[in-house]
């Protein structure tokens, strides 16, 4: 702890960033080198989303054990720690070298855009601005990580399933695991905890610690979150159950 807190913050960062860059092009040029012109950069930037997902969750759950235990209201307003400071600029290097691939390889895709934007908004202040907070911020960060490794797996057999039939039905077997992971995750669990963060913000007197500014930005943001991530399983389970009975009348057919 005491060696995380000597090291420059913009030092970490900077290491972060040029980390996530070599993977993203490592994948870029080696292993997606093969893949057409499209599917190449989205597989490289899943490739990156896994790098960061499942480190990025074990590293908050580490950060956020002890006393209060994680999930206990006076946690939420309590001062930044050296570990919670280092996987914010874990998490800030990972969404910076995304927007990047985005900017520049679909800058088309304003949804995604705007997500990391306000992601990363989220994840600045709380680090640079407020240093409160970051105990609340990496709970969710945990349930947004939990799913990332079903999430991409399953982008990369959905980009790759018209090529490969082994993608094809890893993707078919996969989807409803994922969706209903998915769902339970982002439509029970998040908005519950959400809801809890905001209760307490709002009724408990944390201004020396978070300004009212703050919190209720990082609500907006969160929930506006939840809400597309509904939206987009919503779309993803109805594309689903539309495949799925095509696909069975194909089978009774054959």
């Amino acid at each position: 702890m005491e060696l995380l807190a000597t090291i420059s913050p913009w030092a970490t960062l900077q290491t972060f960033f040029l980390a996530f860059l070599l993977v993203y092009l490592f994948s870029y040029f080696l292993l997606f080198g093969r893949w057409g012109p499209r599917s190449r950069p989205f597989a490289s930037s899943c490739f990156t989303s896994l790098a960061h997902g499942t480190p990025a969750a074990v590293t908050a759950a580490i950060a956020t054990r002890g006393s209060p235990p994680p999930w206990h209201r006076a946690a939420y307003a309590s001062p930044n720690t050296a570990l919670h400071d280092t996987v914010l600029e874990f998490s800030i290097a990972y969404f910076l070298i995304d927007l990047i691939h985005y900017l520049v390889f679909f800058p088309s895709d304003v949804l995604f855009i705007i997500h990391h934007l306000v992601t990363l908004f989220v994840l600045l202040t709380c680090r640079y601005v407020v240093a409160h907070g970051a105990h609340a911020i990496l709970l969710l960060l945990i349930l947004a990580e939990v799913t990332s490794p079903c999430q991409n797996t399953w982008s990369l057999a959905k980009a790759r399933k018209a090529e490969a039939p082994f993608a094809a039905r890893f993707f078919r077997v996969m989807s409803p695991i994922f969706f209903t992971f998915y769902t339970v995750v982002r439509g029970v669990v998040a908005p519950a905890y959400v809801c809890d963060l905001v209760m307490y913000y709002s009724m408990e007197d944390v201004e020396d610690s978070i300004p009212k500014w703050a919190w209720v930005s990082w609500a907006v943001i969160m929930g506006s979150g939840i809400l597309v991530s509904l939206l987009w399983v919503l779309n993803n389970w109805k594309v689903w159950y539309r495949d799925q009975r095509s696909f069975d009348v194909q089978k009774k057919d054959g």
